[in-house]
């Protein structure tokens, strides 16, 4: 059984509940520098092995793996000193914010033989799952083309302040989900083209940057995908449309997964259509705590497959090489969105030699 710890205890309590519910892994230690945070997570889980020094992480033989769910400007930083120490790394995405320490990354990597997963919860989600088996299994036939959105009403977001700052933009925190779910079918990404604007909405409450967008990309063999975000209206009914969806259109049917309904439709290459979705013990395993805005039954299914990984020695995926790829699409997104022009992902890699 590996052992883990877990640096930041925000977004890091989902990975503590998955951590102490798997029998795959053993939690050791967690760290936030806030103790108050601590404090509550110890309360919360009955787990007092807590830090406010990263430093005991790293420089504890017994831990094999950190997770990493700190601020994204500090990603690049933490997963760098957790190679140097040793460790093999789950970081949370985006992977890093500045291309420019990509490089450095790979090289680490490489030298010190320790893994790097990037923690993009929602492919280890029931629906998603189920229609990535689905297509692998040759049940819709050849990819046509892929639609992935994020609808959500986050009018409440507004009233936190670090919502309003210039630095803080949907596109990077909201539409990198459906935008793993293009690269995970369609990986050769080679240009994008996008507009957005500030709703209403978001221009009264003082919104700096885009809160809808809608994006069309081009793959190097032709084929395309699209992606929408929307923030801050308020959607369609659960029963006639998701939060999140994933369409696949292929040469001989169709699926669509949708995120947070636990729901999967899909008409087969038999021409046979079903709907299939998940019941309370599914969810509840999902979703563990208020709402929906944890989702720890996730990250234990990424957390069990990264260790899989590590203990048969394959490939996990995402790898560093795809976190960084995705990072370049979003920040080509991001110059489409400036500019009014397409962007080709490529001149984003070229300027950070990767």
């Amino acid at each position: 059984m590996l052992k883990i710890a877990i640096l930041g205890l925000g977004e890091g309590r989902s990975t503590m509940s998955a951590a102490l519910e798997s029998s795959k892994l053993e939690l050791v230690k967690v760290c936030d520098r806030n103790e108050e945070i601590c404090k509550q997570r110890a309360k919360e889980f009955d787990f007092h092995s807590y830090t406010t020094n990263y430093d005991d992480l790293l420089n504890d033989d017994a831990i094999d793996i950190i997770a990493i769910y700190t601020p994204d400007h500090l990603h690049a930083q933490h997963v760098k000193q957790a190679l140097l120490a040793g460790k093999h790394v789950v970081c949370t995405k985006p992977f890093i914010d500045d291309l420019s320490d990509a490089k450095e990354l790979l090289e680490l990597s490489k030298k010190t033989g320790k893994k790097v997963f990037i923690g993009q919860s929602s492919r280890f989600f029931e629906p998603a799952k189920r229609q990535r088996a689905d297509y692998e299994a040759g049940l819709i036939g050849d990819l046509i083309t892929i639609e992935a959105q994020y609808h959500a009403d986050h009018r409440w977001f507004l009233k936190k302040e670090w919502s309003l700052l210039q630095s803080f933009k949907w596109l990077y925190g909201g539409l990198s989900h459906p935008v793993d779910f293009i690269r995970w079918y369609l990986p050769n990404i080679e240009e994008v083209m996008g507009y957005g604007m500030i709703s209403s909405n978001g221009k009264s409450a003082g919104l700096k940057n885009e809160d809808t967008m809608h994006f069309i990309f081009k793959a190097t063999d032709g084929r395309i995908a699209r992606v929408s975000g929307v923030y801050t209206s308020p959607t369609q009914p659960a029963q006639r449309d998701s939060g999140m969806s994933t369409i696949l259109r292929a040469t001989e049917g169709a699926s669509q997964a949708d995120y947070h309904e636990l729901r999967y439709a899909v008409t087969d290459k038999t021409g046979e259509e079903k709907v299939i979705t998940w019941g309370d013990s599914t969810l509840k395993y999902y979703f563990r705590f208020e709402g929906q805005s944890h989702h720890g039954g996730e990250y234990q299914n990424y957390l069990e497959y990264f260790v899989d990984s590590i203990e048969q020695n394959f490939e996990a995926y995402p790898n560093m090489e795809e976190g960084i790829g995705t990072v370049a699409l979003l920040q080509a997104m991001d110059q489409s969105l400036q500019t009014g022009m397409p962007v080709k992902i490529a001149a984003i890699l070229n300027q950070y030699g990767l």
